[in-house]
């Protein structure tokens, strides 16, 4: 499996630009509860390939998956991997980095 880690600086600036799509893979409550502003949810207990197939084709950014801490961003990453996707960029220190950076959340 291919693993791409991705620090902070490089999600943000790719979400300033424009580049990036994070994919939070969080259960919803979590995400609800507060999440890397411009960031989708996907929750990893009802991952669905194909949906994320096809956000990932429509949106067309470049797709870094997204957790609290950058397990289950590497566990969603090795599902899509097997569903034949094409996904191997992951935020490292996930939603708990940005917070604790002082980042702002939505």
């Amino acid at each position: 499996m291919k693993v791409v880690d991705l620090d902070r600086e490089t999600v943000k600036q790719g979400l300033a630009d424009g580049s990036i799509l994070v994919i939070d893979v969080r259960e919803s409550h979590e995400y609800e509860a507060g999440h890397i502003p411009g960031s989708v949810s996907h929750p990893l207990s009802d991952f669905d390939s194909a949906a994320l197939a096809e956000l990932v084709r429509t949106d067309g950014r470049r797709p870094v998956l997204s957790c609290a801490a950058g397990v289950r961003s590497v566990q969603a990453m090795a599902v899509a991997q097997r569903a034949g996707l094409d996904l191997s960029e992951h935020y490292r220190g996930g939603f708990k980095d940005w917070y604790s950076a002082g980042e702002d959340i939505a």
